[in-house]
């Protein structure tokens, strides 16, 4: 039996082979729906909040500042600064009279007692009802602390999502350009996009490292202010995730020339393939003797251990659903891969180019979906009777609900997933998922007598 879909998000759903593609995307949620997008604050929160060595304050109700605390599971090599979420708590005698003293003074307080090298302030709803000057505020208190203090413009009735990734590379476009590139090698990159969940960002830079290119800046992963401030010198900018950090690539390759490359390092495929897309730009055959060796020795360790897990997925049924489309591709090519078949694709922010691929990629009979809400996610996972389902914070109610096998590729996971290592453990995750007697019980596999 098909899902019932309310009739305003027809055309935001493709079944593929029963009608010639056609998808809407890139609009408002549909009010009511309960969509499973973020706000525009926290879509900024969550590109900035890696930056481990700078203050991060949200002017606003703390309940915006305890929604986002702590918001991905962003790994530090050195300062933590970021972990602490920091509030000005605005109650009701300020929405009357204003915010703007008690942001200077919770500014001026947090700079003296941390000494950090820059700070952001995020603005929510609230502080755009209000008005209160966050401009104005930052600039007086740059002067007098000395350091980058940046407003984030990120009220959250103003969009969605992605308008936070928009304010969040604004914010970071002012620090850009600040530096010394003094010494910078030809051969340099910046990783933009990566936040370093679980550690994944020290895997790709000792690629690079043995490719023998230079990282500048992480961006924002394990990031620091210096760093990003020079990482105009960089030769070339590398976007993962390129809904978050698409916008500060552009700002850059527009003002300074520096042009970029998509890439991701999801699945064996695409890290292959983005670590000679690399090579290949740098035009050095010598780097690409060390990239395509770096590929062979990774794989020769891999693929004995995959077969295990090949044979046992065999034909087991997945369900992706995603923040950024970009990830989903690589998702559908690692399940692939393991012999699985993908049976529901979707995302919050695709684009229409975005969703053509995922049709052009995937099986008849997949379910393409963009900006989706739990009901429907419900019904999509029973009706395609899937064994594992995909995706972030959010989603994994509804699979545990459902007694669905579910897999965190966003903010909280522990285990690195990226990278040739990252794949052999997101299948070692996925085997164990699947496998678990534990479905043979619950209610929508004990009357058929178990799948497991």
């Amino acid at each position: 039996m098909k899902t019932a879909i309310f009739e305003e998000r027809q055309d935001q759903i493709h079944r593929k082979g029963e009608a010639p593609f056609q998808m809407d995307c890139n609009r408002e949620s549909l009010a009511g729906a309960v969509s499973q997008r973020a706000c525009v604050f926290c879509g900024a929160r969550v590109v900035l909040y890696p930056i481990a060595d700078a203050l991060h304050l949200v002017h606003g109700p703390i309940g915006c500042a305890a929604y986002t605390w702590d918001i991905r599971g962003a790994l530090s090599s050195g300062p933590a600064l970021h972990r602490l979420s920091f509030s000005t708590d605005l109650q009701e005698m300020d929405v009357i009279f204003g915010g703007e003293s008690k942001l200077y003074r919770a500014l001026t307080e947090l700079i003296d007692r941390y000494h950090p090298k820059a700070a952001f302030v995020y603005s929510t709803c609230i502080v755009g009802i209000i008005g209160d000057d966050l401009e104005g505020v930052c600039k007086k208190v740059s002067r007098e602390k000395s350091i980058p203090v940046l407003p984030v413009q990120a009220e959250g009735f103003t969009g969605n999502k992605r308008a936070g990734y928009n304010a969040a590379c604004q914010a970071m476009f002012r620090l850009v350009g600040t530096g010394d590139t003094t010494g910078i090698s030809r051969q340099s990159l910046n990783i933009l996009g990566d936040f370093n969940l679980a550690g994944e960002i020290w895997i790709i830079r000792d690629y690079f490292k043995r490719m023998g290119i230079e990282v500048v800046a992480n961006i924002t992963g394990d990031g620091r202010v210096d760093d990003i401030r020079r990482a105009h010198g960089a030769a070339l900018n590398v976007v993962q995730c390129s809904g978050a950090t698409m916008d500060l690539a552009k700002m850059m390759e527009e003002k300074y020339g520096t042009p970029h490359l998509r890439v991701s390092y999801f699945g064996v495929e695409d890290m292959a393939e983005s670590l000679y897309d690399v090579a290949r730009f740098f035009k050095d055959p010598e780097m690409m003797a060390r990239t395509k060796e770096l590929v062979r020795e990774e794989l020769s360790v891999l693929y004995p251990q995959l077969r295990e897990y090949q044979a046992a997925l065999a034909g087991k049924k997945a369900a992706i659903y995603v923040g950024g489309a970009f990830k989903a591709f690589s998702l559908v090519k690692a399940f692939r891969l393991l012999g699985m078949q993908v049976v529901l694709v979707g995302s919050q922010t695709g684009t229409q180019a975005d969703y053509q691929e995922l049709h052009d990629i995937t099986d008849e009979g997949t379910i393409i979906v963009d900006d989706s809400n739990p009901l429907e996610l419900s019904s999509f996972l029973k009706e395609q009777d899937v064994d594992i389902f995909v995706g972030g914070v959010k989603e994994r109610p509804i699979a545990f609900k459902l007694g669905v096998g579910f897999c965190d590729h966003n903010h909280e996971r522990k285990e690195a997933l990226e990278g040739f290592v990252g794949m052999l453990n997101f299948a070692r995750e996925v085997y164990n998922t699947v496998m678990s007697p534990v479905w043979r019980f619950v209610p929508r596999r004990s009357g058929a007598g178990g799948k497991g």
